[in-house]
């Protein structure tokens, strides 16, 4: 019997008609293979996934190998976006086990106790291109199990073993030079033509991108901005950028950018959206703003649920086919535009050179610059931009009425929180007032549907709360709602901001050791427990959860958030010493640490509503329109004190803010020029 129908997870309800007893994880299941001391048949994956559709079409839906697989195991299928915990775990084992990366679909072998004992990735039904197939597969990992059971208890002992070695150790000091080294060895894999790092395939690295321009900003390095603008610049130019609605695909699986793995997912637009603004404020670049704008246009029109919380992902496939959604052949679009529309699209897009999709369709990606366009038509750029843009318009309305990709509409709290502080970032770099109403709006969906009882979940299920929530979930949505005070000081915000952080620390620290783990304490015990400091993806748990600590330690007057940040700094010294490119995240953090941020704290009239805080409102904007990381401004809320540290200040007639660092506060200025200019001696660090 398959038991996916009433799942969270879109991904799951997807496989709720295969001729496979399909359960979720969950005591049942797991009390089945206990019972019928069967192994267990892990499948996991997720709604964009490519390969994972194609090996659902191959052997989850075919009759034969659903019945092999009914027979020898307990089939159980997880969605990684629900499930961070189980991926980790189980990703982990997979590279332990087979020596190889792994990937999605992920497919695992495990004993009714959940410890892994074989492994894969993609399996065809039949063997081919080196592959084992799947159906002939089943019989010997199932015989497997039953014969090898001592030699499979042994492996399983030390495979434990291995993955506790894995995890940071009793930590120590951060080696001095870390920063420095992290930077130099993302300077020596920095592709100077194409921008990113490394090789194909090539993935945004956002986290990597905004080390480098704190470290331009801190100390005028020109080589760590060349490394985010040139970036930034290819990115926006390729095919990774949908050049019709906005926002990015996953990844390039080329050097250049040009094709992408046509999933587009919310996790990688929100931090990219902050990137893209804080860019266009440092370089004062508008081609930076306008692809900011393009994202806020793709999550406000394909990614919003009605209550304001923001959906997951858009699938990679179409008609079951990768791209389908995306892609043009050259009769196609001439026969939608205009003839001087074509004549742009044509040079601009590349259509006058090979196709890129397969020798026989193109996707969009930037063949040449605007002026040359211009230049080669005879026209001038303004009339060039103005024709492209209706050309764009035009494109964007055929492509709408196509079959689209499939939605998947779960709400997950982490990735809502990277949108939040996204929207946050650059509604208040860039004076877009829309935006920061968008991520409040999100915000407050939120509060109202994941945030139950002082304890906050992972997702929901028809505007109930479900499944507790990892370190990411309290990480992030804490950095959000730091973000958050600094863009609109709401009292609901601050006092969540509190309670989220109590608990953060009271469920996830290591109190021996200090560091978070991605489990509460009173999580389900699974085969392994993990304590991420690497940025994947998406950025470490410690780090955005030490960083965000650090900033409300240092708003609150508050040591002891800072103290828990300390302890997690400290907690992978040893493992930044040794690898410090694969921490950027936890370096900001350890730098927010030795040279803590300038808190500013704004406040108008004593007593006045939100009219009478013009002045105050006005000051906050134009602080906040200059990049400086080392500076957090806030604007207390209308007719509140100015706040923790700044208590018995004598009332203002006007204006006023205070400059603190390391909890300590300057004398109230009362002009802006004088404060932008105490603004000004505050060392980076």
């Amino acid at each position: 019997m398959n038991r996916l129908a009433a799942a969270t997870s879109p991904y799951l309800r997807q496989h709720a008609g295969n001729p496979v007893d399909w359960h979720e994880w969950g005591d049942e299941a797991l009390a089945l293979a206990r019972t019928l001391d069967r192994p267990i048949l892990l499948s996991v994956g997720y709604a964009a996934c490519h390969w994972c559709h194609v090996m659902a079409h191959e052997s989850f839906e075919d009759p034969d190998v659903a019945r092999v697989m009914n027979e020898s195991f307990v089939n159980i299928k997880v969605d990684r976006e629900e499930r961070p915990d189980l991926d980790r775990i189980y990703q982990t084992a997979h590279a332990l086990l087979t020596r190889r990366p792994g990937g999605w679909p992920l497919t695992m072998f495990l004993t009714p106790g959940g410890a892994p004992y074989f492994g894969g990735t993609y399996f065809p039904k039949h063997g081919r291109h080196g592959l084992p197939g799947f159906l002939e597969l089943l019989p010997r990992v199932a015989a497997a199990y039953r014969q090898q059971g001592p030699a499979i208890a042994e492996q399983s002992g030390q495979l434990a073993d291995a993955m506790r070695t894995l995890e940071p150790d009793a930590g120590g000091a951060l080696p001095r030079g870390a920063e420095a080294a992290a930077l130099a060895g993302l300077k020596r894999t920095f592709d100077a033509r194409w921008g990113g790092f490394g090789a194909a395939p090539k993935f945004p690295h956002p986290f990597e991108l905004d080390f480098c321009l704190r470290a331009h900003a801190r100390t005028g390095d020109p080589e760590a901005l060349a490394i985010v603008t040139t970036t930034l610049d290819r990115m926006a130019e390729g095919g990774i950028h949908d050049h019709l609605r906005g926002g990015f695909c996953r990844y390039s699986v080329d050097a250049e950018w040009t094709i992408p793995h046509f999933e587009k997912m919310l996790c990688d637009n929100g931090p990219l959206l902050a990137l893209y603004a804080d860019a266009a404020l440092v370089t004062g670049e508008h081609r930076y703003r306008d692809v900011a704008r393009g994202i806020v246009e793709w999550m406000a029109s394909e990614m919003r649920a009605d209550d304001g919380a923001l959906y997951s992902s858009l699938d990679a496939d179409s008609e079951g086919e990768e791209g389908k959604f995306y892609v043009w052949t050259a009769d196609e679009v001439r026969a939608v535009l205009a003839p001087d529309e074509w004549a742009v699209v044509r040079l601009r897009f590349g259509f006058d050179g090979p196709p890129n999709v397969e020798g026989r369709a193109w996707h969009l990606r930037v063949a040449r610059p605007l002026d040359a366009v211009a230049r080669e038509l005879g026209i001038d750029r303004s009339a060039a931009a103005s024709t492209l843009l209706g050309a764009r318009r035009r494109l964007l309305d055929v492509r709408s009425r196509r079959v689209r990709p499939g939605l998947d509409d779960k709400v997950l709290t982490s990735w809502n929180a990277l949108a939040i502080a996204g929207l946050l970032r650059a509604g208040r770099a860039l004076g877009e007032q829309d935006w920061i109403g968008m991520a409040e709006a999100a915000l407050d969906a939120l509060r109202r549907t994941v945030w139950r009882d002082g304890r906050l979940y992972a997702t929901r299920r028809g505007g109930e709360p479900a499944l507790p929530g990892y370190l990411d979930d309290y990480a992030f949505l804490l950095a959000a709602l730091v973000e958050a005070m600094q863009t609109r000081m709401r009292r609901e915000d601050h006092a969540w901001a509190v309670e989220l952080a109590d608990a953060l620390v009271d469920r996830f620290e290591d109190r021996e050791h200090g560091g978070f783990w991605f489990t509460a304490h009173d999580h389900e015990r699974l085969f392994h427990r993990t304590m991420p400091g690497h940025d994947d993806a998406t950025p470490s748990g410690n780090g955005v959860a030490a960083r965000a600590l650090v900033a409300l330690g240092h708003l609150s007057g508050e040591a002891r958030y800072v103290e828990a940040a300390e302890r997690a700094v400290r907690r992978f010294g040893p493992s930044i010493g040794e690898s410090p490119g694969g921490y950027s995240t936890l370096l900001e953090a350890a730098h927010d640490l030795e040279h803590p941020p300038a808190v500013v704290i704004v406040a108008g009239p004593a007593g006045a509503d939100d009219a009478g805080n013009g002045e105050a409102a006005r000051w906050t904007s134009a602080l906040q329109r200059s990049y400086r990381p080392w500076v957090q401004v806030y604007r207390q809320p209308p007719r509140d004190a100015p706040g923790p540290l700044v208590k018995g200040a004598p009332p203002a007639v006007g204006a006023r803010a205070w400059v603190c660092r390391r909890m300590t506060c300057l004398p109230a200025v009362d002009d802006l020029a004088a404060l932008e200019a105490a603004l000004s001696r505050v060392e980076p660090g």
